[in-house]
């Protein structure tokens, strides 16, 4: 079993803790069928490094109980994060990284959502997976390319 430092793990509880109160202080806008989860962007930390995926699945399990699906967003919800996490880690660059949560999500969520509210599958998979892009390979890699030119950030969050 892999031992981790007090510090370390401080570092991925406030990954954790940041990715719920983006998700729920944006409450209005991170849920339902057209969705922009700003908390997503942070999904590109795993591919810096990979004790950060465990953060976000926890973060995003928590911040899943307060959805107004909340069962199965804790279910399927999590589930697409971990596997968007699992093949963030498998990425070649950051630009293909980012479109790991589009596709998972894209799918994933819209399965949820036909389920849940028998919205259309295909119109829900394109509103998610365009919330995700926005958040993710937009937002998410301007702010990570920015950060990567900070070594005190680099040296912190690969340590």
């Amino acid at each position: 079993m892999k031992k981790y430092s007090l510090t370390r793990l401080a570092r991925l509880s406030i990954v954790a803790s940041v990715y719920v109160v983006l998700t729920l202080g944006l409450g209005f806008m991170s849920f339902g069928g057209i969705q922009f989860r700003i908390a997503e962007a942070l999904m590109l930390l795993c591919f810096y490094k990979k004790d950060y995926g465990i953060s976000l699945i926890i973060g995003c399990l928590i911040a899943n109980m307060f959805s107004p699906m909340a069962a199965l967003d804790m279910v399927f919800g999590t589930l697409a994060t971990a596997i968007a996490v699992l093949l963030i880690y498998i990425s070649p660059n950051i630009y293909a990284a980012s479109l790991a949560p589009v596709i998972t999500n894209g799918f994933i969520i819209a399965a949820e959502l036909k389920y849940a509210f028998d919205l259309p599958f295909w119109l829900s998979a394109l509103q998610v997976a365009f919330g995700e892009f926005v958040c993710v390979t937009i937002l998410g890699v301007v702010m990570f390319k920015s950060l990567e030119k900070n070594k005190r950030f680099m040296e912190l969050i690969t340590k």
